[in-house]
């Protein structure tokens, strides 16, 4: 059976409300991600029970129709379809004419479309008007209006590339949303970091929504060059954004489905009451900073990464970096540039991929993907398409090929000491980002320091610090003038906990992760990321984070679940995840 044939059999079994004749077209072990569509959540359904389940709850309110394969369709297996409400895109894939994945999302609301392209404004009125309001008065009201005389359907709490990304979504159609931010610039989460700092990802990877980066953008950004182009973003998007004000505090009323909510503006506190309230400052919390006995009496510099502004001033110096991931590669080897004397200390095995090779294992996002038609939106899509519990075992074979490719570089890095792992099922960086966000470093060149000597390596853990260095469990004695604490951040629900209460923190549960509650035992799996993008045990509070790309798609999502509930949609949540309290 080919997918278009599939395609009708089903789009015919879900009209006539035949739920065991579509079951009949799925294989016996099948998984349905959905993205809002059928169910105002981003769940994914792991077999045909629960996939039927959900259809007897959600049919008759859906109405699915016009199910179309898409023209352009020359990977297979790609179709539009529309709902009651909305109209959205979905993917299947086959195995002897039976359906093992079956992908489905939403993409727009019917009536409340993004004004683009032939339905773009005008921009002016043409004629003669008394008192005409131009452009630049719309703009200069809402600086002034928005937040104060005129309240804003959602408030966005963080102004970096997640924040204006979703706020840029919310702009495209129409809901009143303010863009908060602690710093002094957009961009500036960007700017006050380590000098050195690039992107890691490449450049087709990274496009923000609506808005791609020119063809002459270099493949890795540097972080000022990144944090101008947020900040062109916020204008160029026209988005309502209050730098340097910081988020105080926040309270849901349930009686009026409303928050109230603190930021300093000026100096002065200002009091928002949003209907809405999304968290976007990161996929992580606040930094984690160990507490080594004896720390209090070490009388050099110690700091955690992030507030390392860079390796000036420690040439000479002896330097010690807790921690194996991006960000401690990145300072060990931007102070090692500068003459400083560095030692990385690891506690743990770390995944390593080469820069180059990771981005030749991702044809989507690369120069010969764009040459074959391959656009972000595409590629997003894709991706998308394909369950978090069936990626490990398709990104095994790129992970045994990279294995092979770069065994000289791993086997130089085994010589020196560095403890290697390929993720819990050798499934690779992928696997380990959806289940961790951390413990990963893409090498964009510290690796070879460390394999030659030129950046020291240590693996064991810190026993406690004395005045002039940091002891071991294994008795080394490691001299320092600087010890970086590269050690990561807690888990996003620690900006609820500050914000709004430690009582709704654990109500909402742990952000980011799939599986279970042990990073050591990743199933079983849950089948999405924790809290991300979707409804949260919160009413009418949401998380938004993720590289990059994740911010790019699933910001998509989010825009519309919020549109729906300002337009008064219906929005039955189905399938809300369960609470999860451990990392």
């Amino acid at each position: 059976m080919k997918e278009s044939d599939w395609l009708s059999a089903f789009a015919a079994a879900l009209k006539r409300s035949d739920i065991d004749g579509a079951m009949a077209l799925f294989a016996d072990q099948a998984y349905w991600r959905d993205c809002v569509a059928f169910t105002w959540n981003i769940v994914t359904f792991e077999s045909r029970t629960a996939i039927a389940e959900m259809l007897k709850a959600r049919l008759s309110d859906v109405r699915p129709e016009s199910f179309k394969v898409e023209d352009d369709d020359s990977q297979g297996g790609w179709f539009t379809f529309e709902t009651a409400v909305g109209r959205g895109r979905g993917h299947v894939r086959l195995k002897d004419g039976k359906a093992t994945t079956l992908f489905t999302a939403l993409t727009e609301l019917k009536g409340f479309e993004e004004k683009a392209g032939a339905a773009r404004p005008h921009g002016t009125q043409h004629g003669a008007f008394k008192n005409r309001v131009t452009w630049l008065d719309r703009r200069k009201a809402d600086a002034e209006e928005i937040g104060i005389t005129r309240q804003p359907f959602v408030l966005i709490v963080g102004g970096g590339q997640g924040g204006i990304g979703l706020g840029a979504r919310l702009k495209r159609i129409g809901v009143p949303a303010l863009i908060v931010d602690a710093h002094e610039r957009p961009g500036d989460a960007w700017r006050k970091r380590y000098k050195s700092l690039c992107l890691h990802d490449p450049v087709w990877y990274d496009h923000l929504p609506y808005l791609p980066f020119p063809d002459h953008w270099p493949i890795y950004t540097p972080k000022d060059k990144m944090g101008d182009w947020l900040e062109s973003y916020t204008k160029i998007m026209e988005l309502d954004y209050w730098s340097s004000s910081p988020c105080k505090s926040a309270s849901y009323d349930e009686a009026k489905g409303e928050w109230t909510i603190v930021v300093e503006r000026n100096g002065k506190p200002v009091t928002i009451t949003p209907k809405h309230l999304v968290i976007a400052t990161g996929m992580s919390g606040f930094p984690e900073v160990p507490r080594f006995p004896g720390a209090e009496k070490f009388k050099g510099t110690q700091h955690h990464s992030s507030k390392h502004t860079g390796g000036e001033g420690w040439g000479g110096k002896k330097c010690v970096v807790v921690g194996s991931n991006n960000s401690a590669h990145d300072i060990a080897a931007d102070l090692w540039e500068h003459g400083a004397d560095v030692t990385l200390l690891q506690r743990s095995p770390t995944l390593v991929v080469r820069a180059e090779t990771l981005g030749r294992n991702r044809p989507l996002y690369s120069e010969e993907a764009v040459a074959k038609g391959i656009t972000t939106d595409k590629a997003d899509f894709t991706v998308a398409s394909l369950p978090y519990a069936l990626q490990p075992k398709a990104a095994q074979p790129m992970v045994a090929q990279i294995k092979k490719e770069d065994a000289a570089f791993y086997d130089a890095l085994r010589k020196a000491g560095f403890k290697l792992t390929f993720g819990e099922d050798e499934s690779g960086i992928g696997g380990m980002y959806i289940r961790r966000g951390s413990g990963y470093y893409i090498d964009v060149g510290a690796s070879e320091l460390i394999a030659d000597g030129r950046i020291k390596l240590k693996s064991s853990e810190v026993d406690h610090l004395t005045e002039t260095g940091v002891v071991l469990k294994d008795g080394t004695v490691l001299d320092a003038d600087l010890v970086v604490y590269a050690t990561g951040y807690g888990s996003m629900n620690q900006w609820a906990a500050a914000l709004i209460s430690q009582d709704v923190a654990d109500k909402v549960g742990k952000c980011w992760g799939v599986g279970s509650d042990t990073a050591k035992d990743p199933g079983p799996w849950e089948g999405e990321l924790r809290n991300m993008w979707k409804p949260t045990a919160q009413e009418n509070l949401w998380f938004h984070g993720g590289n990059l790309a994740q911010s790019r798609h699933y910001s998509r999502y989010l825009a519309l679940q919020l549109k729906a509930r300002l337009e008064g949609l219906p929005t039955p949540v189905y399938a809300r995840a369960p609470v999860h309290h451990k990392a």
